[in-house]
């Protein structure tokens, strides 16, 4: 009987080999890849064999192959990943702005799960989940060691069903559990107001596939509310990023017509190309441009782009597209540094790769990768700094980062910012344990006390503006520091990236 075990798990093996070999050529037709060599696929064949023969208990085929996979994509970089039918449909969701769950943007911190920010009138919200709160189980399963991906499965589920969250709060030193019931949320993600008379504050929180139209209705809402619209404040803090054409399109909006608004590098020729203020790379609709209605003012009004380490991807195509071309006035933190661009290539209806297939560049040829985008005036999220600073993650901070392209990720330089900003993490991280009530609530964005929308309305009605220095941690990590600025005064505070919000799932 083992006998016939083993043989069936060995041909078991030979239809695994088979079936790679196959996938192999199919992707040597392409011109894509190089032949794999066959010592590597017998290894593999190998492998599988012996655990279908040997192992303990039966495994099955199925989960060896998806585990073999996610073993291939997850050891490349931080963003490539395979999609299983459950992830596939949860990354549609992202994009198209719907999805069933509870309501909050995660970002994995130290083990856990920290809430980025609960999305506004969601089920998270209204049970009082507040930014910067710790999930520590989610239905009695610990989150300590989970991946972000299975924390996401577990909160997500059917309309109307319930999930128990268990969250610690750091600014009380208290737990305390909340039950929550799944709804669909629409995630809003433009938002815009007059905030004084003549200016305007427009929040993109992340670039779906309907930001673009709802963008150029906020835009046109503020022109109906004041023609003669003296400054326009866009707010990409927190933004982790999302679909290319997008950004394309809003960035686009302020710069002039065919201005390239960013271009890609990588391996196959159809990675290296280069976007630009042009319908057909912003619109999916020939011949329709989603930008005609704006005012023609909207070229030329005083911007401010108010950015933090949160910032990730397509906010920053945006933004590096809007510095170089001395558009706008880019103000708040250094950008999270996701400069990589991920391709979704489906391996069949309900599965895909999801796979960095080619580098950012921005006008001016810059890699934004693991640097950042340096604001024009460093400006943190309260007049004394940003006291959470040692706790921000960014792109940098990842083991496996594909690094800058001329800096390699694992260099002395990195590897030395990489220890301090452990360190840091670690000494700050004890201090509000022993002392919470010391560590003030960051304010809510475009609220009365926010101190970053405060100094960016400063600068377009010609008024000093506070800044803060770089961090030393920071500076050794990323790009070069921001230009000298005017301030009336310099305040001495840490000032550093706000949540890691590119590694986060949008929302859940």
């Amino acid at each position: 009987m083992a006998g016939k075990f083993r043989f069936a798990a060995w041909m078991g093996a030979g239809v695994l080999a088979g079936a790679l070999g196959t996938l192999q050529l199919q992707a040597f037709a392409r011109g894509t890849v190089s032949p794999l060599p066959l010592h590597e696929l017998q290894q593999l064949a190998a492998v599988y064999g012996l655990i279908k023969a040997d192992y303990f208990e039966p495994v099955r085929g199925s989960k060896l192959v998806h585990d073999a996979i996610n073993g291939m994509v997850n050891g490349l970089d931080p963003h490539s990943e395979y999609l299983d039918v459950k992830d596939y449909k949860a990354f549609r969701e992202s994009t198209s702005g719907k999805f069933v769950g509870v309501g909050i943007e995660i970002a994995p911190r130290d083990g856990l799960i920290e809430v980025v920010s609960p999305i506004e009138g969601s089920p998270a919200a209204r049970a009082g989940i507040e930014a910067g709160d710790l999930i520590t189980s989610i239905d009695n399963t610990a989150v300590k060691g989970l991946s972000l991906d299975r924390a996401v499965k577990l909160m997500r589920g059917k309309p109307g069903t319930k999930v128990s969250l268990s969250l610690w709060r750091k600014s009380a030193n208290r737990r305390f559990t909340l039950v929550i019931t799944r709804e669909e949320i629409h995630v809003q993600s433009v938002r815009s107001r007059m905030v004084q008379p003549g200016y305007g504050w427009v929040r993109i929180s992340q670039f779906q596939s309907d930001t673009l139209p709802q963008f150029v209705s906020s835009i046109d809402a503020l022109y109906k509310a004041d023609p003669q619209l003296k400054g326009l404040v866009l707010d990409l803090r927190n933004d982790p990023g999302g679909l290319l054409e997008s950004a394309v399109g809003v960035a686009s909006a302020f710069l002039p017509s065919d201005a390239v608004i960013v271009s890609t590098r990588g391996q196959i020729p159809e990675a290296n190309a280069s976007y630009r203020n042009t319908p057909s790379d912003y619109s999916n609709t020939v011949g329709d441009n989603p930008l005609a209605s704006l005012p023609a003012a909207v070229k030329k009004v005083p911007l401010v782009v108010l950015v933090n380490g949160g910032s990730a991807s397509a906010s920053e195509i945006v933004t590096g597209a809007l510095k170089d071309y001395k558009r706008g006035v880019v103000m708040g933190e250094p950008t999270f540094g996701k400069g990589s661009v991920q391709t979704v290539l489906p391996l069949g209806p309900d599965t895909a790769l999801k796979l960095t297939t080619a580098r950012y560049f921005t006008p001016n040829g810059q890699s934004i990768q693991a640097r950042g985008i340096s604001p024009d005036y460093i400006v943190g999220p309260l007049p004394s700094g940003d006291p959470y600073a040692a706790l921000r993650m960014r792109e940098v901070d990842y083991a496996n980062q594909i690094g800058t392209g001329n800096d390699a990720s694992s260099s002395p330089a990195v590897r030395k910012a990489l220890q301090l900003q452990q360190e840091a993490r670690r000494a700050l991280e004890a201090q509000i344990e022993q002392d919470p009530k010391k560590f003030p609530k960051l304010p809510a964005y475009g609220s009365a006390k926010d101190w970053q929308l405060e100094q960016a309305l400063n600068l377009l009605q010609h008024k000093p503006v506070l800044t803060s220095p770089v961090p030393r941690i920071l500076a050794g990590a990323s790009a070069p520091a921001a230009a000298a600025t005017p301030a009336a005064s310099a305040r001495a505070a840490a000032s550093a990236p706000a949540p890691a919000a590119s590694a986060a799932a949008p929302a859940h």
